[in-house]
C-alpha cells in the first residue's frame, strides 16, 4: 500500500509541475511583446513627442498629440453611448432570465460579440459616413460603442445574477418601489463587476484600427470637432508603420508603446477599482 501512495503523490507533483510550467509558458508571448515594444519605443518618447504634431515627410522630430487627443475623445464618446445602454440591457437580462425577449436578446449579444470589427466598421460606414457624406469621429465612436456593448451587457448580467435574491426580497418587503430596489440595492452591490466590464470594454476598443479606417479615417492636424475626421493612436500606428519613412516608423513605435501601457494601466485601474467597490455578500 505504501508504494502505491508514494506513486500517486509523485504523479500528483508531476502533474502540478506540468501545470505550473504551462502557466508560465503562456506568459512568454506577452513578455516578449512587451519587452520588444519597450525596447523599440522607449527611446522615441520625450516631451516633444507627446506635445507636438507630426512633422512633414523628410523632417525629423514631431509628435503624436493629435492622435492622443483624438483617441481620448473617440473613446469617451463611445463610452457615453455604450455604457448606459449596456448596463440597462444587462439589468434587464438578469431580471428576466426566461422570457422570450431575453432569450433573443442574449442570443443577439452573443452573436454580436463574434462579429469581426472590420464588419462593424463597414456597416457603420454605410449607416452614417455615406449618408452624411464624410468621415467623422462620431461615426468611429458609434462603431466602437457597438463593440463595447457585448462585454458591458454580459459582465453586468453575470454580476447581478450572483447577488442573492434575498436582498431584493428585503428591499421589496420594506416597501421600496421595484426601480429603487434595482438602482439603490442591486446595482450598488454589483458595482464591482459593472466597473470591471466598463474598464475591460474600454481596453478592448482602445487598440481597434479596422472600424476607424472606415469611419474616423484620420487627420494629420489637431482636431477636437467630433463631426470631422480625427486621428487616433491605432490609425497612426497603422499608417506610419506601413510607410517607407524611418521617421514615421519611430513615431509608430513610440505610439505603440503609449498604447500598450494605456491598456495595461486600464487593467490595473480595473483591479484597484473592483477591490474598492467589492461588496462581501
Amino acid at each position: 500500500m505504501q508504494p502505491r501512495i508514494k506513486y500517486r503523490a509523485a504523479k500528483s507533483k508531476f502533474a502540478q509541475a506540468v501545470i505550473v510550467f504551462l502557466a508560465f509558458l503562456i506568459t512568454l508571448p506577452l513578455i516578449a511583446i512587451i519587452v520588444y515594444i519597450f525596447r523599440e519605443g522607449i527611446t522615441k518618447i520625450n516631451w516633444t513627442f507627446l506635445t507636438h504634431l507630426p512633422k512633414p515627410v523628410g523632417e525629423s522630430g514631431g509628435g503624436i498629440v493629435n492622435a492622443l487627443i483624438g483617441s481620448i475623445l473617440i473613446v469617451i464618446a463611445a463610452s457615453v453611448m455604450a455604457v448606459p445602454v449596456g448596463i440597462l440591457c444587462g439589468i434587464f437580462l438578469s431580471e428576466n432570465r426566461t422570457s422570450r425577449l431575453s432569450y433573443w436578446s442574449r442570443l443577439s449579444v452573443d452573436v454580436l460579440q463574434g462579429v469581426p470589427s472590420i464588419v462593424i466598421g463597414i456597416v457603420v460606414y454605410f449607416w452614417i459616413v455615406k449618408p452624411v457624406g464624410g468621415f467623422s469621429a462620431i461615426s468611429g465612436s458609434v462603431a466602437l460603442a457597438i463593440m463595447m456593448l457585448p462585454i458591458l451587457i454580459r459582465s453586468t448580467e453575470e454580476t447581478l445574477k450572483l447577488i442573492p435574491f434575498s436582498l431584493k426580497e428585503a428591499g421589496l418587503a420594506l416597501g421600496l418601489p421595484y426601480h429603487k430596489v434595482i438602482l439603490k440595492v442591486i446595482v450598488p452591490c454589483g458595482m464591482s463587476g459593472i466597473i470591471s466590464g466598463i474598464m475591460l470594454s474600454v481596453a478592448r476598443i482602445a487598440g481597434e484600427t479596422a472600424p476607424l479606417l472606415f469611419t474616423a479615417f484620420g487627420n494629420p492636424y489637431l482636431n477636437t470637432n467630433l463631426a470631422r475626421p480625427m486621428q487616433s493612436l491605432p490609425l497612426l500606428i497603422f499608417n506610419y508603420a506601413t510607410s517607407p519613412y524611418d521617421e514615421w516608423h519611430d513615431l509608430a513605435w513610440g505610439a505603440a508603446l503609449i498604447l500598450l501601457f494605456t491598456v495595461l494601466l486600464l487593467n490595473i485601474i480595473t483591479k484597484l477599482t473592483t477591490r474598492k467597490w467589492n461588496v462581501q455578500l
